[in-house]
């Protein structure tokens, strides 16, 4: 089954606690304090990977925690960070907070967002020492790393996008001109997931073209299919418009472009090639005197016998330019595109370990305090921030 859409939950490595710790050697019975820093926690990233298809693997795992940071230890050793976990996501997807709105656009290879940032290493007691504190007996928990729960949405990167009435048969078609091996038969809604496949040229050059399943009238307020099939239509370049020839191509036309037009996200401005399929089931090729300044240009085809299937791949090569850039904002051209920054961690708190108990300085829940890993029955003074 093809997942475009999956809700995971991600969590920040904690940071390792700063060491409280004194110098003692031979001669030396009342050395200053060297206690060193606890690591910072692992982060939590998502990662564009071309090798990917769909979001599967976030149906069978669905939560994610990064390491934490190991503790600081005496003679001023800073403990290691924790390790991140990356996430790896088909180049595309989308990455959405609890409200369903966008933080960033993994639209290119390689592109990586920070889901959650791990907690901050707590410093260790020789950060806290002054020539009038020489010997401070604190040092600082780390703090906890970043939560949230976030949706994952794939929208399809391909060159061409075929679209069209159930059955007008895309899917054949789609066998025909690429490498693609969609189920095919003769009854509606055959394809119920998108399906990607490549066109190779003579030159050894490729298109990626998409099969989506086929729309309805009142696809955009989600008849039939509904509309979460009409996002991967978004980043295509150029829609191949399949029509049964033996249908009214005029008012087919007419029908899904009104869906598109009714999406919106410029759907209804993409280029188009009318493609007239099923012609070995008419008498003669079927007229089509639309004028849409969007139609490239109309082919008559059929995928059972191979007519008109060379001039339709010759077209599409022709048509769509090579190295051309997806129709997408042109700030997708950074590594990721982020709409909502987060704002920069804040600690509103500070916890130290003491030789009594904990010190807290600044306001803290007892849910937080719990977090941090404060047991209800310990020792805890709390001071201004």
């Amino acid at each position: 089954m093809f997942h475009d859409r999956a809700r995971i939950r991600v969590k920040g490595g904690r940071g390792g606690d700063g060491s409280l710790s004194f110098r003692r050697e031979k001669f030396v019975p009342k050395g200053g304090p060297d206690g060193g820093d606890g690591g910072h926690g692992g982060d939590v990233l998502i990662v564009a990977d071309p090798d990917l298809r769909d979001l599967g693997f976030f149906h069978r795992r669905s939560r994610f925690e990064a390491k934490r940071g190991r503790h600081g230890e005496g003679s001023n050793k800073r403990g290691p960070d924790g390790d991140d976990v990356e996430l790896g996501v088909p180049v595309g997807t989308q990455v959405l907070d609890e409200d369903e709105r966008l933080l960033a656009d993994l639209a290119h290879p390689g592109a990586r967002f920070v889901a959650a940032h791990g907690g901050r290493g707590g410093a260790g007691n020789r950060r806290f020492a002054t020539p009038t504190h020489q010997a401070p007996r604190l040092a600082e928990l780390g703090a906890v790393g970043e939560e949230a729960a976030l949706e994952l949405r794939l929208k399809l990167l391909a060159d061409a996008a075929l679209l069209g009435f159930p059955n007008a048969g895309k899917s054949s078609l789609l066998r025909r001109i690429s490498n693609a091996k969609p189920k095919v038969a003769e009854y509606p809604f055959t394809t119920i997931a998108p399906v990607l496949g490549t066109v190779e040229a003579p030159d050894g050059r490729q298109l990626t073209v998409a099969d989506v399943p086929g729309l309805l009238e009142g696809a955009s307020e989600g008849v039939g299919l509904g509309d979460e099939f009409l996002a991967h239509l978004e980043r295509a370049r150029v829609f191949l418009h399949v029509i049964d020839a033996q249908e009214d191509a005029e008012a087919r036309f007419r029908a899904i472009d009104r869906e598109l037009a009714a999406y919106g996200a410029g759907l209804a401005e993409r280029p188009q090639i009318v493609v007239l399929n099923k012609v070995d089931l008419v008498t003669e090729p079927p007229a089509f005197a639309v004028d849409d300044p969007g139609v490239l240009d109309v082919v008559h085809t059929s995928a059972a016998t191979g007519e008109g299937i060379d001039r339709l791949k010759t077209m599409l090569f022709a048509l769509v330019p090579e190295s051309a850039p997806a129709p997408v904002d042109e700030r997708e051209l950074a590594d990721y595109l982020v709409y909502r920054p987060r704002p920069p961690q804040h600690r509103r708190f500070r916890i130290f370990r003491t030789p009594g108990g904990y010190r807290v300085r600044g306001e803290a829940t007892e849910a937080e305090l719990r977090a941090a890993g404060i047991k209800p029955d310990a020792v805890v003074e709390f001071e201004d921030a």
